[in-house]
């Protein structure tokens, strides 16, 4: 039913594990294969392109669905409409990027207000790069990069529009970041026509679950425990939870407790809950966290 398109690149090792985890798993004969399939009657094929080209396909019909990253659903103005922010980068869940402006370390400018008219600034984000300085109303001479952006620094260019998590690339070859253009995350867009169509919509609506649902888990798990009624306020005041822990009352006496916790925690929780006084403590993984 729906032709979906997922970044090829940096995106990819971490979209594909976000589908695994979804229960969606893209099956490819090999990692140099450009398309794939999912076992899934709601999704008809999958290609794996790269995301500067994913939001024009959608917009034009190509792709009914599209993972692709605001930067690039913002330099192409697709018109696609947004159906989710899927939180995850190339390190791992929760890690945005930017595009952020950067000239080398000695330079005197400090904010994009202190460029000179007249700067060269080398960038994959051309139109991006443009209409932020139009806004700025700074004349600057915008020349597109294929790639290795910081590398033409001073000797070609004066300053470079780029790309960046950490920042750490940029430090490395000598340069510094002295504005943030926009910030970043994978975005899942959908061809407006497609999304008009109540069971292409539907369909949607369910991978958007299931893509929300694994990210809502990860780096999370299940505890599970028992407790006598004089200690259950103890372990209470100690549990982590996204709303309030589940208590049910026992047959036998006391009372069985459930919460979700973050992964991390549990190294220092488990003990501290046993100390006030819980029993029978489990840690089970989650899968998926569906509100």
């Amino acid at each position: 039913m729906l032709r979906l398109v997922i970044p090829k690149g940096s995106l990819e090792a971490q979209t594909l594990r976000l589908f695994e985890e979804a229960d969606l798993r893209v099956r490819r004969g090999s990692e140099r294969d450009y398309h794939g399939t999912i076992d899934d009657d709601r999704i008809e094929r999958v290609s794996l392109l790269r995301p500067q080209e994913i939001p024009m396909y959608v917009q034009d019909g190509l792709f009914d669905l599209g993972i692709t990253g605001q930067d690039w659903v913002a330099e192409t103005e697709a018109d696609v409409e947004v159906l989710a922010t899927l939180s995850y980068a190339k390190s791992g869940t929760g890690h945005g990027t930017r595009v952020v402006l950067a000239v080398p370390a000695d330079h005197p400018a400090n904010s994009a207000k202190e460029l000179p008219p007249g700067t060269r600034i080398s960038t994959e984000f051309e139109h991006l790069t443009r209409r932020f300085f139009a806004e700025l109303g700074i004349e600057v001479k915008v020349v597109w990069s294929y790639g290795a952006t910081e590398a033409k620094v001073p000797e070609i260019v004066d300053a470079i529009v780029d790309i960046t998590e950490t920042g750490s690339t940029l430090r490395a070859h000598g340069m510094k970041i002295i504005e943030t253009l926009m910030t970043s995350e994978p975005v899942l867009v959908a061809n407006r026509a497609s999304a008009a169509d109540p069971d292409k919509r539907r369909a949607m609506e369910d991978i958007v679950t299931l893509l929300l649902g694994a990210l809502r888990a990860e780096g999370r798990v299940l505890i599970k425990l028992n407790v006598d009624e004089e200690r259950l306020p103890a372990v209470l005041e100690a549990l982590p939870a996204m709303k309030s822990p589940t208590v049910s009352r026992l047959q036998e006496g006391g009372y069985a407790v459930e919460t979700v916790a973050e992964k991390r925690q549990v190294n220092t929780l488990i003990p501290l809950l046993k100390a006030r006084g819980a029993t029978d403590i489990l840690e089970l993984p989650i899968s998926k966290i569906v509100p």
